[in-house]
């Protein structure tokens, strides 16, 4: 129990962005196994989503790009659990509705587009994992995935465009794998991953999915459950990696 007399458990998973898309779907698989005492459903709104009833589940608002609002995250987990053992952030951006869409070429760029998606994909994930430190430490298997994709990889890039998309994406994974190269000095047992999921039939893809090759465009459930399955093979030696979500490595 905590100082306040509350039963504080054991294990807890966190999804971040998890009132729609691959989020909602990775809580909905999680709510169906056993694994965790605790699972925390993080999201910006709420409005019009919803859960069924479990006592493990714990829906939160945030919004995870405000420094106060991911302060009073951790607090609020810190009553429900000792120790985070998965956090998985799906928090990203790339386009909106009569607003900044991904550019076709480099005259489209402008230093707007790059701070907002930049703010979100590098900075969100990030600055959650600094929140989230004391609950992150310890000497057992922890994991924090955060959602990437394959356009980030500059290896990989072949077709050009979508600048702020590729880029924020690109600096996210930087960013993790140097996270994941301080946590390990706290925690020899965690295991810091980027994950690219496919392409998923969500809003965000809504827009880009005419030119989606047959059988390539998935379901939520099936992005979620292959992610789990990817983190549930991973070990402390792949920590900093990027991995799609066939389990295949994707260059940097």
């Amino acid at each position: 129990m905590d100082s306040s007399g509350q039963d504080v458990k054991a294990r807890g998973a966190l999804i971040a962005g998890a009132s729609r898309g691959i989020g909602r779907a990775l809580v909905e698989t999680l709510l169906q196994r056993n694994d965790f005492d605790c699972v925390f459903a993080v999201a910006r709104n709420w409005d019009g989503h919803s859960f069924p009833a479990d006592s493990r589940l714990h829906t939160i608002s945030a919004d995870l790009t405000d420094d106060a609002a991911r302060d009073a995250l951790a607090l609020t987990l810190s009553t429900h659990c000792k120790q985070l053992d998965l956090v998985i952030n799906t928090v990203g951006f790339l386009h909106e509705p009569g607003g900044q869409q991904p550019e076709k070429s480099l005259k489209q760029l402008n230093m707007a587009a790059l701070q907002h998606s930049f703010s979100i994909n590098a900075g969100v994930p990030i600055l959650l994992a600094q929140a989230l430190l004391p609950l992150l430490r310890g000497h057992r298997h922890c994991v924090f995935a955060s959602l990437s994709a394959r356009v980030g990889s500059i290896g990989d890039n072949r077709l050009g465009g979508w600048y702020a998309y590729r880029a924020s994406k690109a600096a996210q994974n930087m960013l993790m794998r140097t996270f994941a190269v301080e946590w390990k000095r706290l925690n020899r047992d965690s295991v810091c991953l980027l994950l690219h999921p496919g392409t998923t039939d969500t809003e965000l893809s809504a827009p880009f999915q005419a030119n989606v090759p047959e059988g390539k465009l998935f379901t939520t459930e099936f992005v979620a459950e292959r992610l789990l399955a990817v983190i549930a093979q991973r070990s402390a030696a792949d920590t900093g990696n990027f991995y799609a979500w066939d389990g295949e490595p994707i260059p940097w």
